[in-house]
């Protein structure tokens, strides 16, 4: 085990919405027009930005006085090598901590919230004031931390994918899936608009999304009104739980493996039958992906590892 002042510590950044705008248009002038021609206000883009960086600021200067670090894009994630050893702040929104807690193995995370006024932060307890009496604690092994449950998708050609919050397996576009899908011994052809598996720090996310859509069809279709509220489940439940989007009945596809639970010593698994277009994508982020196309077959399980985040 290494000594605190040897761990590294590794800063994952992202772009600011200002940031972006300036790489597509290159001068902050001709992304202002954009902007302002649009009817929307720039200066918010600016004080966004400006908040950021003072944040980024306030927590390299900790960094610095610590001594080993590394400031790292969000972009780069998926090809980073991260220490077994080394400790990680994300800086940034919910979607950040999520999209970067996929790629470690129990190396501890903390989420520091640059903006409270302006995002919410549910993974983000931390503000950047916050680093400099918090660092010493993790570094030491010393501060409080909650594991996460995470969700793997693996195909049969050794390709796999993490997801923190939810896996989607379906159409790259707006189409139909076409798929056989198997679960507890039931298994059926299906054609919808794709499949949710949520863990269960996810399940107040996109899952819960979904169910509340599928209840208020339900409630208007049946004129009828459905008792209880969505209850999301605890971070560390090894199991996972899933649901079919818009399902669709005809004379190839049947509707009745429509959602479930995956306990730890089970797997959801589904074969593709689309010619192409077919994706597995997870936490939101569309463009890191594995293909799902005819005769891929995906078993979803729940993950080995585990996240693990400051709280």
């Amino acid at each position: 085990m290494l000594a605190a002042t040897e761990r590294k510590v590794v800063l994952v950044t992202r772009r600011t919405r200002l940031e972006d705008l300036l790489a597509r248009y290159h001068t902050r002038e001709q992304a202002r027009f954009y902007v302002e021609h649009l009817g929307a206000d720039f200066e918010d883009y600016v004080a966004e930005h400006e908040t950021y960086e003072a944040a980024r600021r306030g927590v390299e200067e900790v960094l610095r006085a610590h001594g080993r670090y590394q400031v790292l894009d969000r972009r780069f994630t998926t090809n980073f090598l991260f220490g077994a050893e080394d400790v990680v702040i994300a800086l940034g929104q919910d979607g950040l901590v999520a999209n970067t807690l996929k790629y470690l193995d129990g190396q501890p995370l903390v989420g520091v919230n640059p903006d409270p006024s302006r995002w919410d932060g549910v993974l983000l307890p931390f503000a950047p004031a916050d680093v400099a009496e918090l660092l010493p604690e993790v570094l030491n092994h010393r501060a409080r931390t909650r594991h996460v449950t995470m969700a793997v998708a693996r195909l049969a050609n050794g390709q796999s994918l993490h997801a923190v919050n939810d896996l989607f397996i379906g159409p790259k576009s707006h189409t139909s899936a076409r798929y056989q899908i198997e679960a507890r011994g039931r298994r059926e052809v299906q054609s919808s608009s794709g499949v949710i598996v949520s863990t269960g720090l996810g399940s107040t996310g996109w899952m819960k999304s979904v169910v509340t859509g599928a209840l208020a069809v339900a409630t208007f279709a049946a004129s009828a009104e459905f008792e209880g509220e969505f209850q999301a489940r605890p971070w560390e439940e090894l199991a996972l739980e899933f649901a079919v989007r818009e399902p669709f009945p005809s004379r190839s596809s049947r509707v009745t493996v429509l959602c479930g639970r995956i306990e730890a010593a089970e797997a959801l698994v589904l074969t593709s039958l689309m010619a192409e277009g077919g994706v597995i994508f997870s936490d939101g982020i569309e463009a890191d992906y594995i293909e799902f196309n005819a005769g891929a077959r995906a078993e979803v399980r729940v993950a080995a590892r585990q996240g693990r985040l400051v709280v």
